[in-house]
């Protein structure tokens, strides 16, 4: 993974029961969480997002590993590098959403089932916003909720895995 690359430490306890593990994968900007554009992204760091998601993920019996980078190559690779090592990818691909085939072919790629997520609702935002790459390769979007939009496509996400088991 590129050196670019910024990871957060799952802070994850292991238990025999623990069997699933999800990548969340933060797209361009999303570092500045908390700072940028309160009114439409909320006010929560992206530190205080991930320790959600990874508290939400132990309620749940599954492993939670995020990672953000601002770079598109980052996040591509991660999601090559999520065969074999998770069962499902929970995805805010940023500014990405709209622009990168490339992401978009590799969530094609590697099959994991996939869930979007954003904060704002990216359809009651500027027109070229409307427009989603991913949503076609995902198994659902969640958009518009804040902060719950991650924890709820967490819960969805892991509904569906322990759906297919």
């Amino acid at each position: 993974m590129s050196d670019r690359a910024v990871a957060s430490s799952p802070n994850v306890i292991s238990s025999p029961l623990q069997s699933l593990s999800i990548l969340v994968l933060h797209g361009p900007n999303l570092n500045l969480l908390g700072q940028r554009e309160p009114g439409i992204y909320g006010s929560l760091t992206l530190p205080e997002i991930n320790r959600l998601l990874e508290a939400e993920g132990l309620k749940m019996q599954v492993k939670v590993f995020s990672m953000q980078s601002n770079h598109e190559g980052s996040l591509v690779d991660a999601i090559h590098e999520a065969i074999g090592k998770y069962q499902g990818v929970l995805i805010n691909p940023g500014a990405y959403t709209h622009t990168s085939v490339a992401l978009r072919d590799a969530i094609a790629a590697v099959s994991l089932p996939t869930v979007e997520v954003h904060l704002s609702n990216i359809y009651c935002r500027e027109e070229f916003r409307h427009h989603s790459y991913i949503a076609p390769v995902a198994i659902g979007q969640i958009s518009g909720f804040g902060v719950q939009s991650y924890l709820l496509g967490l819960q969805a996400l892991v509904h569906h895995l322990n759906s297919a088991i």
